[in-house]
């Protein structure tokens, strides 16, 4: 089966999903969701990418990353999964294919698209029945969010300070908006190449010269 389109460009927002090797776990307890983070923490310190949402499960990640001239996403994709697999490894003397083909990425437009994306991801372990309540699962951006808790991984995301005039405003309206039933978006927009107005996803398809897998006509609600 040949391989998806893959989008090369030195700066944007994407949403990065990997997944274990035939939905095998790579988190199997505490220790091993605080290594991934610790190498995550590793390379944002080394390369000048910033890191707004994410979500760590049992068997795949979510990563919604900002990168810049100095930033090549394959590189920095290739050493994160080279190094967690390594630690993985070590602990369980693993050996074989660890993760499911090639990271996927979805090109995200600078607007209130992010902000959906990263409430999307969050809700994750709630859809997944691993926690009734987003705020009780520790392995995501969500808390940092919804009520301030000290993250230092996540940087904050630029349209989180448009939902109110200060913090305690801003987490009350991201907590409401974590339990509103009516998605932003939804699971097939993860299997399109660009997240975005269609204005943005028309430019990004000549630019690139692919189209865009399964384009849903609209925009999500806006976030007020």
């Amino acid at each position: 089966m040949p391989r998806g389109a893959r989008i090369y460009t030195e700066e944007g927002v994407f949403h990065i999903l990997a997944r274990g090797n035939n939905k095998q776990w790579v988190f199997q307890n505490e220790v091993d969701f605080k290594a991934y983070k610790r190498i995550l923490k590793q390379l944002k310190e080394e390369q000048p990418f910033k890191l707004y949402h994410y979500c760590l499960m049992n068997n795949h990640i979510h990563l919604i990353i900002e990168t810049n001239k100095l930033t090549e996403l394959s590189k920095l994709m290739k050493r994160l999964n080279l190094f967690y697999y390594n630690h993985y490894k070590k602990k369980y003397g693993y050996a074989g294919h660890f993760w499911q083909d090639r990271f996927k990425s979805l090109l995200i437009e600078r607007n209130e698209y992010l902000l959906a994306c990263g409430l999307y991801i969050e809700r994750n372990p709630v859809r997944a029945k691993i926690v009734d309540l987003a705020k009780k699962y520790t392995h995501s951006s969500y808390n940092y969010y919804a009520y301030g808790k000290e993250d230092d991984l996540t940087d904050r995301d630029i349209y989180y300070d448009e939902l109110g005039e200060d913090d305690k405003e801003r987490q009350q309206k991201y907590r409401q908006l974590i339990l509103d039933k009516e998605k932003t978006i939804n699971s097939t927009t993860f299997n399109q190449l660009f997240l975005g107005t269609r204005e943005f996803i028309k430019q990004m398809e000549k630019k690139f010269k692919v189209n865009n897998t399964r384009l849903k006509k609209g925009r999500p609600k806006k976030i007020k």
